[in-house]
């Protein structure tokens, strides 16, 4: 009876588990996102962030957490958390060395949130600066994509 109930257990937490992983955005690193666009092209949606800012932890919690969000940047972006003032992670990007402080200069972001946007070959398009709420995140992602595909 113990197993059962152990395997019972076990089976539910496995379904939460992957239910969770459905209702949130997938974060990928630097080094994951190069992999992924080799294998299937896709846009990068980087969210640059800073431990002190406000507005950044309000979109990790009420837009980052929306359905319509999870669901619009999971099927059409790979997503990239970047902290901005992080100077001890290192990765390679483009054959060169970079901290989150370095990428973040790099791409020139100087105010957060920021969310830049990347194509499939790493390239930087835009900047979406500050909180946005969901459907008017969403409504940005969606006028961004199409003005680039024409």
């Amino acid at each position: 009876m113990k197993k059962v109930v152990g395997l019972v257990v076990l089976l539910v937490f496995v379904q939460q588990l992957a239910n969770a992983q459905k209702n949130s955005i997938e974060w990928h690193s630097f080094e994951e996102v190069i992999e992924k666009t080799a294998e299937n092209p896709k846009m990068i949606l980087v969210d640059v962030y800073t431990d002190w800012c406000g507005w950044c932890k309000k979109m990790d919690r009420n837009t980052f957490t929306d359905p319509k969000v999870i669901a619009y940047v999971n099927e059409n972006f790979y997503a990239v958390k970047l902290n901005a003032e992080d100077r001890k992670k290192k990765f390679e990007f483009k054959s060169k060395e970079y901290t989150g402080q370095k990428m973040a200069y790099f791409m020139r972001v100087s105010s957060y949130p920021n969310f830049v946007i990347m194509d499939s070959t790493m390239e930087s398009i835009t900047q979406l600066p500050g909180y946005r709420e969901p459907d008017n995140f969403v409504s940005s992602l969606k006028l961004l994509l199409e003005n680039f595909d024409n």
